[in-house]
């Protein structure tokens, strides 16, 4: 629930302005690299919660010479 509430904002920030000025103040956005750099960091601190293997390790052996 939280990945789409995150790709939804960097998309709403991609789309509005940079910079906005107004009577109460002024706004700025984080860049749009940083928002990407934030949305993996995000993506792989839920990767990491995974349960699961995350390596398999296995023996092979050579089918032909021994």
């Amino acid at each position: 629930m939280q990945e789409s509430n995150l790709e939804q904002a960097i998309k709403d920030n991609a789309a509005g302005p940079k910079r906005a000025k107004g009577d109460s103040g002024e706004f700025e956005q984080h860049s749009l690299p940083e928002q990407i750099e934030a949305d993996r960091y995000l993506n792989s601190k839920a990767a990491m919660r995974k349960r699961g293997p995350g390596i398999k390790i296995t023996k092979m052996a050579a089918s032909g010479a021994q």
